[in-house]
């Protein structure tokens, strides 16, 4: 599920949306990367963290890849965040394989971020990030969307935010694309049954009961 955040902010920026991410790389080439990967999406990287004890590594694809550039944004941006790792202390090997940013480092990142309208969180968050972002999103009165993993409850926190529960996996990027354009729409004042209509709609889906 990590890896699904920046398909979504690459998403909505690809929607004419201002997107920030809060996320948190390491000090080094791959991570320089990664910040790259993230302007040619138009995805700001104001709100980026830099952590010189976590290693960045980016998967590589052996296969040849297509001319278009514009392609090969959501699936370089996936595998950069998904690689992202930090040995534990004392160890010299033995990488966390799903890294999460701190309530702390939340805080600071959302600080760094002004008159925003859309707050997009993406679970599973380090225990006490949820009121974080709640309280950051409730403070700028900005919607707050909440993608959670198939059978996780949202935590109480999130009370009163848009709740939408991801597949299992997104290989072709079509669920990221959904929210990052409903997220978009929100961010135009667009309401939000009529923004996630004509997101599913330009996604090629049918909402149930319509």
């Amino acid at each position: 599920m990590i890896g699904i955040a920046p398909e979504i902010a690459a998403a909505a920026a690809a929607d004419g949306a201002t997107v920030e991410i809060v996320t948190k790389v390491g000090e080094d080439g791959a991570g320089e990367e990664l910040l790259l990967a993230l302007a040619r999406a138009r995805v700001g990287h104001l709100a980026v963290l830099r952590d010189p004890a976590r290693a960045t590594s980016l998967a590589v694809d052996d296969a040849e890849p297509p001319d278009d550039d514009v392609e090969l944004v959501p699936a370089l941006l996936a595998e950069a965040e998904v690689a992202v790792s930090r040995p534990p202390t004392g160890s010299p090997s033995e990488p966390r394989s799903e890294p999460t940013l701190e309530p702390a480092d939340l805080a600071l990142g959302l600080r760094y971020l002004r008159d925003y309208r859309v707050v997009v969180a993406v679970e599973p968050i380090a225990d006490g990030g949820a009121a974080v972002i709640a309280e950051a999103a409730a403070f700028a009165d900005a919607g707050l969307v909440v993608i959670a993993p198939p059978g996780l409850a949202a935590p109480a926190a999130y009370a009163g935010a848009t709740l939408i529960e991801a597949p299992a996996d997104d290989p072709d990027g079509a669920f990221a694309g959904l929210v990052g354009r409903y997220a978009a729409a929100l961010d135009r004042g667009v309401a939000p049954a009529e923004a996630f209509r004509a997101a599913t709609a330009e996604g090629g889906w049918e909402v149930a009961g319509s």
